[in-house]
């Protein structure tokens, strides 16, 4: 057996069609069909169960499709160790980020990471905590910038910087006024993301308030998927949320009023690895990126009249 066969079993068993698994190894299907009767050949027994609608691993062929799966992954690794040795700072680092750190920070650093490193490229996955972790431990992804730790002792994290949290009110709310807002005073009328995006938890914990809380209806029905629409939703009037500082320049301007909180609540940004990752280079070359980046951006502090003063995130050593 060899790697490319391996690979169309994998590709076989993600697609679950021949034709759709062919087409994204770019082979025909003709050519991938007996690679996997090869395949099945060589080990004697039956990986796939064929049916003209769909096809299936058996249960022998699922069990082999893991050592598969880890043995293309063995060879990635080596093939990073070799590049590592040529240039770490030449080829593919594959990145994962929060849906809701991806959009403002990445423009803020992909053409300045072009410039300062052009042999590195930057293969973006954004996608939710819990997703982003598996890719590392899977090797799916070489680094990931989360808000929240990993947890994992299989993964070494490095903080970058501290991203303060803002109020977003509707205009005509109660405190629209005031120039900073108390966390405790939205616990009642907070809206958050959908579970599993770690804002959700940051906001929550941030305003004392537990999802058992009682809420209204509306409030309950509603899950907003992105932070767009939930300030879609503030600027409707439907409550009050927080969002991070990052982002209100972008968001500010959707006919809500943002302020800064009492508590000066925050979330903290962090560079998650592999501590076996063979090219560190490229991972300092992306810290060093964001902090420079992070040195020259602006963020809302504190209002002045109707608009907002600025400060910069404060960064972690």
């Amino acid at each position: 057996m060899n790697l490319q066969e391996l690979r169309y079993l994998v590709a076989v068993a993600e697609h679950r069609h021949f034709g759709r698994a062919a087409e994204a190894c770019n082979v025909s299907q003709p050519t991938l069909s007996s690679q996997i009767r090869k395949l099945e050949d060589e080990l004697g027994v039956t990986l796939i169960e064929r049916t003209n609608k769909r096809v299936e691993m058996t249960a022998v062929g699922s069990r082999i499709l893991i050592h598969a799966q880890r043995a293309l992954a063995e060879a990635a690794q080596m093939e990073d160790v070799a590049r590592a040795a040529r240039d770490p700072l030449v080829g593919p680092l594959k990145l994962g980020v929060i849906p809701t750190l991806a959009p403002y920070l990445m423009p803020l650093i992909l053409k300045p990471l072009r410039q300062a490193y052009p042999g590195l490229t930057i293969e973006l996955w954004e996608d939710q905590t819990r997703s982003l972790i598996d890719g590392l431990r899977n090797h799916r992804l070489d680094a990931a910038l989360l808000a929240t730790a990993a947890d994992a002792p299989e993964i070494t994290e490095i903080a970058l910087f501290n991203e303060p949290l803002l109020a977003a009110l509707p205009l005509d709310h109660r405190l629209a006024a005031a120039k900073v807002i108390s966390e405790d005073a939205l616990a009642e009328e907070l809206m958050v993301l959908a579970d599993g995006h770690c804002l959700a938890n940051h906001a929550l914990a941030a305003c004392g308030t537990k999802r058992s809380v009682s809420r209204t209806g509306l409030q309950n029905s509603m899950q907003a998927a992105t932070l767009e629409t939930l300030v879609n939703l503030v600027a409707a009037g439907y409550g009050a949320t927080l969002i991070p500082a990052l982002a209100a320049d972008s968001l500010g301007r959707r006919g809500i009023v943002l302020r800064p909180l009492a508590g000066r609540s925050s979330r903290t940004i962090r560079l998650a690895s592999r501590p076996g990752f063979p090219r560190p280079q490229a991972l300092r070359a992306l810290e060093k990126t964001i902090r420079r980046a992070m040195g020259t951006a602006v963020v809302p502090s504190r209002p002045a009249q109707s608009r907002l003063a600025v400060r910069r995130p404060r960064f972690i050593p």
